[in-house]
């Protein structure tokens, strides 16, 4: 990362910034914070929601800094995007306290969250930001913008939590990021991809171990002995006895001898949250077995699952 020695013009920032270099992007959106937050507190009025699509403006531009056309006008195009936050906000039809970010930031082009951060030389100062949150604001997050499980209806029956909580998660969540990103950018950050390569890696083994019968050796390393499982039905163990682990154990062996296979599709993964999203291929004499899809929400404890829950995403759950 190049050190920031004298003061730079907007044009030297954004050009910094657009091949990778998170402390001039950092220091760019520092310079321009005022005329941002002047913006928003004109057409909001004082209080929490200009602060908000202030940071809301500051997380679009960390992933969209390479679409600035000219950098010496970097300050209008970032007050532009409060402006246009601002106006959603007051468009809204319903009091939702956070804006929603994946709408902010997809492009037009109509590439996914995910494919957005992966092609941004930022995505890894973005994940280590994402990883100084709490547990419960980090989970609803990749929930909601990096996973299909995206609805706050969904979110909400995976978490075990209100609908409420979602959306005050949610928010809080992204209030925090836009902190930790301002925070966190002169730091050494991980390469996420290889960590989630690696644990993708781990999913599709761990399933074609289950397809040679070896299901169970698979997850003895992987899972803690007193693994807390929850089911899709909502049935609830973790005695300490192994009963959670056993539980599961079975549930695949069973799945597997009527011919039910999964199929890896996506891995969100973080220091102690990992998601894996599976396909659910039913027996050929049966096609509508089981339902299309589960997810494997996946807590860790020094590297080892401490808690899993099932859960089958509903495909035409309408998005929060």
């Amino acid at each position: 990362m190049r050190e920031v020695t004298r003061v730079l013009s907007d044009v030297e920032l954004v050009r910094f910034a657009v091949s990778g270099d998170a402390a001039s992007l950092a220091v760019l959106l520092e310079r321009h914070r005022a005329g941002m937050l002047a913006v928003a507190l004109a057409v909001l009025g004082y209080g929490p929601d200009a602060e908000d699509a202030v940071q809301d403006a500051m997380l679009v531009a960390m992933c969209r800094i390479d679409e600035v056309r000219d950098p010496a006008a970097v300050g209008s195009w970032l007050r532009a995007i409060v402006r246009n936050n601002c106006r959603m906000r007051l468009r809204a039809s319903r009091p939702v306290p956070m804006a929603d970010l994946e709408a902010l930031l997809l492009p037009t082009g109509g590439s996914t969250q995910e494919e957005l951060l992966e092609r941004r030389a930022q995505r890894d100062w973005i994940w280590h930001a994402l990883g100084e949150l709490s547990e419960p604001l980090r989970l609803v997050t990749l929930l909601r913008y990096f996973s299909d499980v995206s609805s706050y209806e969904q979110i909400a029956a995976l978490c075990g939590v209100p609908v409420g909580t979602v959306r005050s998660r949610l928010n809080q969540g992204r209030s925090k990021l836009a902190i930790a990103l301002r925070a966190t950018a002169e730091l050494a950050h991980a390469d996420v991809a290889a960590l989630t390569e690696a644990r993708r890696r781990e999913a599709e083994e761990t399933l074609a171990a289950a397809q040679r019968g070896e299901f169970e050796r698979a997850v003895r390393y992987a899972w803690w002995p007193d693994l807390e499982a929850i089911t899709p039905d909502g049935q609830h163990v973790g005695d300490g006895h192994e009963a959670g682990r056993n539980l599961l154990i079975r549930g695949m062996d069973g799945d597997l001898s009527r011919g039910v296979h999964q199929r890896i599709r996506n891995v969100v993964a973080s220091r102690d949250v990992m998601i894996w999203e599976a396909d659910l291929i039913s027996p050929p004499d049966d096609p509508q077995h089981c339902p299309p899809g589960v997810v494997w929400l996946q807590h860790l404890r020094d590297g080892r699952v401490r808690r899993l829950r099932l859960f089958h995403p509903r495909p035409d759950s309408p998005a929060g």
